[in-house]
């Protein structure tokens, strides 16, 4: 097997911008090998996670390949209406666990851990086992019971948000397999796990292929909640909430938010110069929105770090400005920037009135551009 190595899901489905289809590829031929891996490395890989540009493929790696004689699902899930670990368990693997759980509900079967330090039971365990379908004898019974309880292990000793093994699967000489798995950890307990986060670093390192997945680390390495998407209005906010009604405005006004961008509560001038200057430095940006509710944040901070990424960038491009402020300070905020933004910038209370101009802006510089 040879598999491409990005922080991106539905690889089997992506399609490489050499033309290759799938980001996993089986041959039994050494020699194709170093053929298939040269179509992948160095070459961009599009799946439904990566967005229209892809992501640059830096790293394949080569596995053996196993012989499947049949395939099961496992996850082990934090899930909040439970209160604590969930295992999921499906005799359907190696497809989408979505796709089975929306035409085969019943093939789903779900245990509540009680207890998270002592885990599920024997009889929890055994009874997945059996709904997996890996009870075909006593010793693919008692192996598949042994997986699940290292899995749940991992599960504890990583602090762990979720372990999605797909599939959990069984070889014709009897042996109970994770061949795939998706992993992912509690960002609060980072500082007990330097060991997954420094791997994380150095993976995110070495996959950072283009201009998005590149700022989307330095908005980590400012503690920015950064997210890249395809639209061409850059917005930032302090408050994820805040941040979903301001996407759903812009789409209601037939705008499209070039990111996600959530600088938090308590957010200082040179936090808010980084976020501002990663919207700048995005080509896709045409307009930027800027909607603050001064709560915690004072708005002349959020003012002065806009001013400080501006003066930071020189005669780069500045795109224009729809800024809404609201609370703390927000005079001498709206005051700064009148003053000193040297771009086109509006200032507006009304946060639809806000988003209309956001749209309207990035619509006049799209017309612009078609002209030039």
């Amino acid at each position: 097997m040879i598999k491409a190595q990005v922080l991106a899901g539905g690889r089997g489905k992506g399609r490489f911008s050499s033309g290759l289809q799938g980001g996993v590829q089986l041959t039994r031929r050494l020699e194709e090998v170093e053929r298939l891996a040269g179509l992948m490395l160095g070459h961009c890989l599009r799946t439904a996670q990566t967005g229209p540009e892809g992501v640059l493929v830096q790293q394949v790696m080569v596995a053996e390949a196993r012989d499947l004689q049949h395939e099961a699902y496992l996850a082990i899930v934090l899930d909040r209406a439970a209160g604590g670990p969930v295992l999921v368990g499906s005799p359907q693997g190696g497809v989408d666990i979505e796709s089975v759980a929306a035409h085969s509900p019943d093939l789903i079967l779900s245990e509540v851990v009680s207890d998270i330090e002592s885990g599920p039971s024997d009889e929890q365990l055994e009874r997945l086992a059996r709904h997996m379908r890996l009870d075909g004898s006593d010793s693919i019974f008692r192996e598949t019971i042994a997986q699940m309880k290292l899995l749940y292990g991992l599960f504890r000793q990583s602090d762990a948000l979720q372990i999605e093994v797909n599939p959990l699967g069984l070889t014709p000489q009897g042996q109970v397999l994770a061949f795939d798995a998706k992993l992912s950890f509690d960002d609060n307990a980072s500082f007990r796990q330097p060991t997954i986060y420094g791997n994380q670093a150095e993976a995110g390192a070495s996959s950072s292929s283009s201009s998005s997945s590149a700022r989307e680390q330095v908005a980590a390495s400012h503690n920015l909640n950064y997210i890249a998407l395809d639209g061409s209005i850059g917005f930032l906010v302090n408050g994820a909430g805040l941040a979903m009604a301001t996407m759903d405005l812009l789409a209601l006004h037939g705008g499209r938010p070039a990111n996600f961008l959530d600088v938090g509560g308590g957010a200082q001038p040179a936090q808010i110069a980084a976020a501002f200057g990663l919207l700048c430095d995005d080509p896709q940006v045409h307009a930027i929105l800027v909607n603050i509710f001064g709560g915690i944040v004072r708005c002349d901070l959020i003012a002065e770090g806009i001013l400080q990424a501006v003066k930071e960038r020189n005669n780069m491009r500045i795109p224009p400005l729809v800024i809404r402020l609201a609370g703390t300070n927000e005079a001498q905020g709206r005051e700064r920037l009148l003053t000193s933004y040297p771009g086109s910038v509006q200032i507006i209370s009304d946060l639809e009135d806000a988003a209309r101009q956001a749209v309207s802006q990035s619509t006049l510089h799209s017309e612009r551009r078609l002209k030039a």
